[in-house]
């Protein structure tokens, strides 16, 4: 199987399984992605999401070279833009679908192409500190097609970002933790550790305040600071009458860890 499934505690961890072949994402890989987001999405007892690459050597090449070719062959261009808009993009996450819930790329190795545009797709990036990051797209004589061009620059500051994504050269992580790409940066060996400590503590809290925060960072990003600051309160004031909001000031007041039910 080239994609291994493990719950622990709530936290979903997704493993690409191929490192004979960098983590790239085959066919098979593509439809074991979707069918997991999907189902972590749907799974009111799964909080969060992360997802890494097996071994040490890259987190995920992006997509099979060796299937691209075929894939392209097979349809024109306009067939392939009218199944883009309306398919789950690369490894599932990069377009056409939100799971609504926090997601955690655990980088352990390169980050390049493909692999770095499903980095930018998650919500938070820990990486190895051997890890390096790329979109060496251009060098072929192509674009970074699966989000690249649009998070990057979100990402990083605009003349970093343009300078990724214009010359193809890679940046090593001392750079990504510098530059804001990781927010953590460790020892191979406590990498899952790291990604997964953030897991829990996310976990632990109450999922529809999660939920509601996570929609309101995203929806607001592309909106005036006033128009954001609105829609911040058409999102904090439902919850401000759920059952988990009262559970939270007892669990406060009683000094005791607080029993959320997503209610």
């Amino acid at each position: 199987m080239s994609l291994r499934r493990e719950l622990r505690e709530g936290v979903l961890v997704l493993t690409i399984d191929r490192p004979e072949a960098r983590n790239a994402l085959d066919a098979a890989t593509q439809a074991a992605l979707i069918e997991e987001w999907r189902r972590f999405r749907d799974d009111d007892m799964v909080f969060v999401a992360v997802l890494t690459g097996a071994g040490e050597a890259a987190f995920c090449a992006g997509a099979d070279l060796k299937e691209l070719g075929a894939y392209y062959r097979s349809m024109s261009p306009h067939q392939r833009h009218e199944r883009g808009e309306r398919q789950p993009g690369l490894g599932a996450i990069t377009r056409n679908f939100d799971p609504r819930k926090p997601t955690i790329a655990a980088i352990n190795g390169a980050c390049l192409a493909g692999g770095l545009e499903l980095a930018l797709a998650c919500d938070i990036r820990v990486a190895a500190d051997h890890a390096r990051f790329g979109l060496p797209e251009v060098c072929r004589g192509i674009l970074p097609g699966a989000g690249g061009t649009q998070r990057l620059a979100r990402a990083l500051p605009l003349g970093v970002a343009l300078e990724m994504i214009l010359s193809g050269a890679p940046i090593d992580a001392e750079a990504a933790l510098r530059w804001g790409l990781v927010s953590h940066l460790v020892p191979a060996a406590g990498l899952m550790d790291c990604a997964l400590e953030i897991a829990r503590r996310i976990a632990a809290n109450g999922p529809l305040a999660v939920r509601a925060a996570r929609d309101a960072v995203f929806q607001g990003l592309s909106l005036p600071l006033d128009q954001a600051l609105r829609l911040e309160q058409l999102h904090a004031e439902p919850l401000r009458q759920s059952r988990d909001a009262a559970e939270g000031v007892r669990a406060f007041v009683e000094k005791r860890a607080p029993n959320f039910t997503g209610q």
